[in-house]
């Protein structure tokens, strides 16, 4: 049987495997992130978006390690927290529930809040 060559990623989408990742929704273990579910749901703008916030989530968090677990963990938690925000904008953007659309305005103005920390102490050694 032939098989077709992957799909190219979308920018900013990872395109390696990570152990573990095939077992995540939306993953495929050989190519990284693809716009559908586990499942098989429908490949809709909601979903894109939250694959692309997901994707640049995860290359955030991928930066090399320096040695300082000062460092490494505000560089971690940054991206993490970017990703976060990304993730609640899709919630404003797509999202009908209004509980969840304010639990996402809720950690958009925290999590701005502490990425504006994570930057300054960042910029303040040399991060």
């Amino acid at each position: 049987m032939a098989q077709t060559s992957p799909e190219p990623a979308e920018p900013g989408m990872m395109d390696h495997a990570k152990p573990g990742m095939a077992e995540m929704p939306g993953m495929d273990g050989a190519h990284g992130m693809h716009g559908t579910t586990a499942d098989g749901a429908a490949d809709t703008p909601s979903t894109r978006a939250f694959m692309k916030a997901m994707g640049d989530m995860e290359a955030g968090m991928a930066t090399p390690m320096t040695g300082n677990p000062d460092i490494d963990f505000m560089r971690g938690m940054l991206a993490h927290h970017e990703g976060a925000v990304a993730m609640a904008e899709v919630e404003l953007q797509y999202g009908k529930d209004p509980e969840a659309r304010a639990l996402a305005e809720t950690i958009i103005k925290a999590q701005e809040a502490e990425i504006a920390q994570m930057k300054a102490w960042l910029d303040r050694n040399g991060g």
